[in-house]
């Protein structure tokens, strides 16, 4: 009887005991994060401050403005912007993937006509708010180009994306006249703006000039460009000119061509000037990743642009006499179509969500490790994001606003605005290492990481929980060390990106996803769309120099946690 009563008391036992570790298997161990503050790994320079987009004259238009202000904002350091069509023969009137500026006509007898109002305009916004233009010198003229006609064309989505490529995109009937427009233009900004400020501007020759943009061949924009650094440089020596602005060193035709401009510039015979080599400031290249949808969620491909960025790294490290050159990543994105939306290419809803942003949050944080990795001297890496007039809300367009109310993504860049100082050691075993990435293992596990820089009065951590398909999963919760602080108490500020917190595109679901939006409607989503603190700010208590915080982080989340003392 004892042993029948023992065998079931027992078995009880046996039953609550194994139940125990079920509960505990149900609650993962947090993922632990650990930041050395004392331990920098060298500065951070704002790579981030970069913006650029296609169409020039939204610059001026009331949500450019705003936007533009924004941005400004949001930097400690004077914010650049990248602009297509600066010279394009037209009228003005902005439409996808298309400007103009009129600067350069000819009158009957084929004299130059200069005209820069619109242009003036662009840049004056800019030079207004404290920000820099990279003044890209491009594209050819109606009264320059060797295939005028057809010039001016009407791309929308859904159509051909090479109808784009018409008589803008040709090579110039007279270089010398070409080196006379640059020449003018470089020294009407100057008369303008002053030369100290011009010289704090990056301009630039063309945009991707190895696929349609350019329909000329290697060896053309090769001379294009030593006629324009002659003319800029004549018009101011102190001015910075780069190039070129190729898209995707990791095509092996893209790498040729990179590699063919730099040796250009090293060793080839100057088409301008009949000597050796071509003055060259800083080194220009695209990155861009590659998503798709794969059964019936978007599947993101980081790995894509990030080896375009090592292979970019690669070359410009093999050129003994230019590898300290800065470099810009002139446009740095997921994928290489800003105004294609959701409805013709489903493999673009990633954009209006927390997966652009924390997409973006991981990708920036990489550029560092990059730079260091091949010791060169990354200086900037644009986002071709900006906004899009007139256009439904939330159409899925790769912008940083939709009619005026700033979408998740934009707050990824005030968070890192608020990094301040050199960047230190994170250890972070659940973050990928970027041969991982390049291997896809982001589609296979969560990468959860940080990225955090510290100096006398401030630690900043930025951590995000990103995966490359748009599919629900539980949350992460995170264990966040800090140590090697020089204080025993700080001030901790918490904020998030996730689908409460930083979010007007799920404040706009919340309405039933109206097109027509009321005043109040408005301003609600605004503030929607404004960072926002996950909690309120607290006081914390550190043990020799050092403090662990606990949060909990959901798919596709960015925080950024500031302490200060």
């Amino acid at each position: 009887m004892r042993h029948i009563c023992f065998s079931a008391f027992g078995r009880l036992l046996l039953t609550v005991a194994a139940s125990l570790p079920l509960v505990a298997r149900a609650q993962p161990a947090p993922t632990a994060i650990t930041v050395d503050v004392a331990k920098p790994l060298g500065p951070m320079p704002p790579v981030w401050a970069y913006f650029g987009y296609d169409e020039p004259n939204y610059t001026y238009m009331p949500d450019g403005q705003k936007l533009l202000t924004e941005l400004a904002a949001l930097s400690p350091v004077p914010v650049y912007v990248r602009a297509h069509n600066l010279l394009t023969t037209g009228d003005g009137t902005a439409a996808l993937k298309w400007g103009s500026t009129n600067a350069y006509t000819e009158d009957q007898k084929g004299r130059p006509v200069y005209d820069w109002t619109i242009v003036d305009r662009i840049f004056d916004a800019y030079v207004k708010r404290g920000m820099k233009p990279i003044a890209q010198i491009g594209f050819m003229p109606e009264a320059f180009s060797t295939h005028p006609v057809p010039y001016r064309h009407h791309w929308k989505p859904g159509d051909n994306y090479n109808d784009i490529y018409t008589g803008w995109a040709y090579p110039p009937k007279d270089y010398q006249k070409w080196s006379e427009l640059v020449y003018q233009w470089v020294q009407h900004s100057v008369a303008r703006y002053g030369a100290a400020e011009v010289k704090t501007w990056r301009w630039e020759l063309w945009n991707e000039p190895n696929i349609g943009y350019w329909k000329g061949t290697p060896e053309e924009y090769n001379e294009l460009y030593d006629y324009t650094e002659a003319a800029v440089h004549r018009a101011l020596p102190a001015a910075s000119l780069g190039g070129p602005e190729t898209t995707g060193p990791g095509w092996d035709k893209a790498a040729a061509y990179l590699r063919g401009f730099l040796t250009h510039c090293v060793s080839g015979k100057n088409y301008a000037t009949g000597r050796t080599g071509t003055r060259l400031d800083y080194i220009s290249f695209h990155a861009k990743g590659a998503p798709k949808v794969v059964d019936g969620h978007v599947r993101m491909n980081m790995g894509t642009q990030f080896g375009d960025i090592e292979e970019g790294f690669k070359i410009v490290a093999s050129f003994p006499t230019l590898r300290q050159l800065p470099i810009i990543i002139g446009e740095n994105d997921p994928e290489g179509c800003a105004a294609c939306g959701v409805q013709t290419n489903p493999e673009n809803a990633y954009r209006n969500g927390t997966m652009y942003s924390s997409y973006t949050a991981a990708a920036y944080a990489r550029l560092y490790e990059l730079a260091s990795q091949y010791k060169v001297n990354l200086e900037g890496a644009v986002s071709w994001s900006f906004e899009f007039e007139n256009q439904p809300w939330f159409a899925g367009f790769r912008d940083l606003a939709t009619n005026g109310v700033d979408k998740p993504v934009l707050n990824v860049f005030r968070m890192l605005g608020m990094m301040r100082g050199p960047r230190v050691a994170v250890a972070s075993p659940t973050a990928l290492s970027v041969a991982d990435i390049r291997a896809q293992a982001q589609s296979q596990r969560a990468d959860i990481g940080a990225l955090a820089a510290a100096d006398a009065h401030s630690a900043t951590v930025l951590v995000w929980n990103y995966h490359n398909d748009a599919l629900p999963a539980p949350p992460a919760e995170v264990a966040l060390t800090l140590q090697g602080l020089a204080t025993a108490k700080a001030q901790v500020q918490h904020y998030r990106i996730d689908n409460e917190h930083s979010n007007a595109y799920t404040a706009w679901q919340a309405l039933g996803s109206p097109q027509q939006v009321s005043a109040a409607q408005r301003t609600s989503l605004g503030q929607a769309g404004q960072l926002a603190q996950l909690t309120a700010p607290a006081s914390v208590s550190l043990q020799n120099g050092q403090t662990t915080l606990h949060f909990t982080l959901p798919r596709h989340g960015v925080s950024l946690l500031r302490l200060s003392w």
